[in-house]
């Protein structure tokens, strides 16, 4: 949670914390789980190259790369941080050796949580591709994955998964040869609604970032609705205290 309200360095305390607990005690799930939500953070972080470097460690240990957390590691550690890179070959690697180990375990059905105990099940592994093949460009694998989990993403008890979905099936609408402007707003403006009062740091920086991107269509009324809507939802004390950690 201190990711989510963007406290890196807090959470990357809590996060060497439980890493070195869990190898003095030999717990080899719980280590994984640290690294992989340090991972995490450093990726929220913008360290990109560390979230990778972080993630790639400890799925390389040996007793490791056949574990059920490796798929999160994997997923949510590799694929995303490589993207930011531009690394497309080893970011279909990671997406597809993470496909592959969730057929060795049993998973969940649901899309899980990001920072889920459990392992990860294919429909947050997709939606991590999602996110991947957004910072990629590869706008018609976004589409077809965000298709597949569709169903399970919009009966998610959460609201932020919805959220961060919308955003990311927005960003490549916008991407598209041919932009569909007024669908892509009316999903940020939904992504927007959906989290409230409740921001995170992960919803902020898309959010933001898709109104960045939707800059070239700024006399559009879809884009002018949805940038008033965005300063009004950045204007709340959570969201400015992201807002001022980002910058």
């Amino acid at each position: 949670m201190a990711v989510n309200t963007g406290d890196f360095a807090l959470s990357a305390a809590y996060c060497t914390e439980a890493r070195d607990l869990s190898r003095e005690i030999g717990d080899l799930d719980t280590d994984l789980w640290a690294c992989g939500t340090l991972s995490f953070s450093l990726y929220y972080a913008g360290r990109y190259d560390e979230a990778d470097a972080c993630a790639a460690a400890a799925a390389a240990v040996e007793r490791a790369s056949r574990h059920a957390q490796c798929i999160r590691l994997l997923a949510n550690g590799r694929a995303r941080a490589l993207a930011k890179t531009g690394d497309r070959r080893a970011v279909e690697q990671a997406i597809g050796q993470a496909l592959r180990l969730s057929d060795l375990h049993e998973v969940p059905v649901g899309l899980t949580s990001c920072i889920s105990f459990e392992p990860y099940g294919r429909a947050r592994t997709l939606a991590n591709a999602v996110t991947s093949h957004v910072a990629l460009r590869n706008t018609a694998q976004v589409l077809l994955d965000a298709e597949h989990i569709n169903d399970l993403v919009e009966h998610s008890s959460s609201s932020w998964s919805r959220s961060l979905v919308r955003l990311d099936v927005a960003t490549a609408l916008l991407q598209q040869l041919t932009p569909d402007i007024d669908h892509a707003m009316a999903l940020g403006g939904e992504a927007l609604q959906l989290c409230g009062d409740t921001p995170t740091s992960s919803v902020y920086q898309r959010s933001r970032d898709l109104h960045e991107q939707a800059g070239p269509w700024r006399d559009h009324s879809a884009v002018r609705d949805y940038g008033e809507e965005f300063r009004t939802w950045s204007s709340q004390p959570a969201a400015l205290a992201m807002a001022s950690s980002a910058s």
